[in-house]
């Protein structure tokens, strides 16, 4: 893990405790459309609901994600797993995607975090929470403040506001100490929230 990142995210005292308290590296590597499949699954679940979708859709795929296996997939079993099937058209709108243009973190490597956002929300299905999960999560950028997402907005109000809500202008106020690594301190959000 970048030192400089970790000194910077001490300067806070909040974040400084989080640091000495988790691991939010825990997660294992996926390929780049598995990690978007992941993301789609996500879209408006709870966190236990997800995995358990995520585990019965990759269960139905035999653990082999990628576009071939997804198009090829037959709609029911996928809606039988637990997509809906909004869901089922844009996992499938992605495998089709990824079989056109270059999605692989080689292939975004020179566009901006805003061009990578761009490119991947005229796949439909694909919003900017999903983009932005690809952002840190697959591209691995470091100054990614995702406030699309519930669990990011519901830990900082729990860490910095005692629980009451907060603004996104709040939230980005205090977010500012956190530059430029504000991917790293959004992982140790998700794992203070999740441990709750």
């Amino acid at each position: 893990m970048n030192d400089d990142a970790l000194s910077t995210l001490r300067t806070d005292p909040v974040m400084a405790a989080l640091l000495d308290k988790h691991d939010p590296h825990t997660e294992r590597s996926w390929s780049e459309f598995e990690r978007l499949c992941i993301s789609i699954i996500n879209q408006q679940l709870s966190t236990a609901s997800a995995k358990a979708v995520k585990k019965r859709v990759f269960d139905v795929l035999d653990h082999e994600v990628t576009p071939e296996t997804v198009l090829a997939a037959s709609e029911e079993k996928l809606r039988d797993a637990g997509l809906s099937r909004t869901k089922v058209e844009y996992i499938k709108n992605s495998a089709r995607a990824f079989q056109r243009d270059d999605y692989t973190k080689s292939g975004l490597a020179d566009c901006s975090d805003e061009e990578v956002v761009s490119r991947l929300t005229e796949i439909k299905g694909v919003g900017d929470w999903t983009a932005r999960m690809y952002l840190l999560f697959v591209l691995e950028r470091e100054d990614v403040l995702p406030l699309g997402d519930l669990a990011v907005r519901r830990g900082i109000e729990q860490l910095y506001g005692d629980g009451e809500e907060m603004t996104r202008a709040e939230m980005r106020d205090i977010a500012e100490a956190w530059r430029p690594y504000r991917s790293l301190a959004t992982r140790y959000i998700w794992a203070e929230y999740e441990a709750d």
